[in-house]
């Protein structure tokens, strides 16, 4: 049993609402309580440190040199053990549009991958394509892109917990197949009109992939899937990286959606924690300095953010203090996911999984499951 003392503990209030309190969390596997330390537990000092839950990922497709499409096992349990340095203690391993055969070996890795012993939790996959729009299709490749078709994905229901499609050219029956298996829909990669992005939300795809890029943006005559994102209860992914969305831009999604609508993701890659020069992105070459990523023809592609880093960028942006921010990368995309009973807040009998960091958002240790992984 462990006691951590001396820190600043983001915790939910009566109300649900994360704030700042004192107090010893004690915990083994699961958090025990909350209030004095145990007679004969382990002292942890956390040196006056932020407390958190650990963050979770729902949208990311690599990092420290490894990618969820990678062919080897090794990569993917090198990509879990990286996470926590960036306070992420489970993720959502994400796809990139390849061939099927290939979506198919890293869903199956993945698949796998919920059982590792070491690292971040692997809670399942986020498949972002092939069923998107060629007109959006970003940093995917276009000869890959297929229209949808549930009976591709039906031997997979267990591991795909969020799919991106363009529902301009998925249709709403695929939408129907996926909520009937508790797959959460998100719009992504999409031309979709501001009145079909909303007839798609209202069937169930009222989820939004990285909000602003590679979909129809906010136009006065023609809202697009942005403006259809901001005038309904969506839940909206944002790369709070100040690359792939503007701190402006930061500033108004805070303003017109209730901060339980917003949820941060990193969407890295391989590049994300090595620095600049080359690296690679689904088969393309992909050039990278300071927190800038681009294919060779400048289109801009996946993030070099880390999960701690995306969380200072959007508190110091919108003004949200620390403890509500954490609520975006903590209880919202458990929520999202339905796990909320089991991660995402520091609530007895919850899973141990802790992030400490400082003021200016180092991560100084994590904990999965009781165990220090940091």
């Amino acid at each position: 049993m462990k006691a951590l003392i001396n820190g600043r503990l983001i915790l939910p209030d009566a109300h649900g609402n994360f704030k700042i309190f004192s107090g010893a969390l004690n915990f083994d596997e699961k958090i025990i309580s909350i209030g004095e330390p145990i007679d004969g537990a382990e002292i942890i000092d956390a040196e006056n440190n932020f407390v958190a839950p650990g963050f979770i990922n729902i949208h990311i497709h690599g990092a420290a040199g490894v990618d969820t499409m990678d062919d080897e096992i090794a990569a993917l349990k090198k990509f879990a053990e990286f996470m926590p340095r960036c306070g992420v203690t489970s993720f959502l391993p994400t796809t990139m549009t390849m061939p099927l055969e290939k979506i198919y070996r890293a869903l199956e890795r993945i698949r796998d991958g919920k059982n590792f012993s070491h690292g971040a939790k692997i809670l399942g996959a986020h498949l972002e394509g092939p069923f998107i729009n060629k007109k959006f299709k970003g940093a995917q490749a276009e000869e890959n892109i297929l229209p949808a078709d549930f009976a591709l994905i039906k031997n997979f229901v267990d591991v795909i917990k969020i799919v991106t499609v363009a529902p301009e050219v998925s249709g709403f029956d695929f939408i129907d197949r996926c909520r009937a298996e508790n797959i959460v829909v998100s719009i992504g990669h999409s031309a979709a009109t501001y009145e079909i992005a909303m007839a798609a939300i209202a069937r169930g795809a009222n989820h939004i992939t990285h909000l602003f890029n590679a979909q129809t943006g906010l136009h006065h005559r023609k809202p697009g899937v942005v403006g259809a994102a901001l005038d309904s209860s969506a839940i909206v992914e944002l790369i709070a990286d100040n690359v792939h969305v503007h701190p402006a831009a930061q500033r108004l999604v805070a303003k017109a959606k209730p901060r339980s609508e917003i949820i941060l993701i990193t969407d890295s890659m391989r590049a994300c924690g090595l620095g600049d020069g080359v690296s690679e992105l689904g088969g393309q070459k992909v050039f990278v300095k300071g927190n800038l990523a681009t294919l060779a023809d400048g289109t801009l592609v996946g993030s070099v953010a880390k999960m701690n880093e995306v969380l200072k960028n959007f508190c110091a942006n919108t003004g949200i203090d620390v403890a509500a921010g954490v609520e975006l990368v903590t209880k919202n995309p458990a929520v999202k996911l339905k796990i909320f009973d089991k991660l995402g807040s520091l609530a007895v009998g919850k899973a141990a999984d802790i992030a400490l960091f400082d003021d200016d958002f180092n991560v100084k240790k994590t904990f999965i499951d009781g165990e220090a992984t940091l």
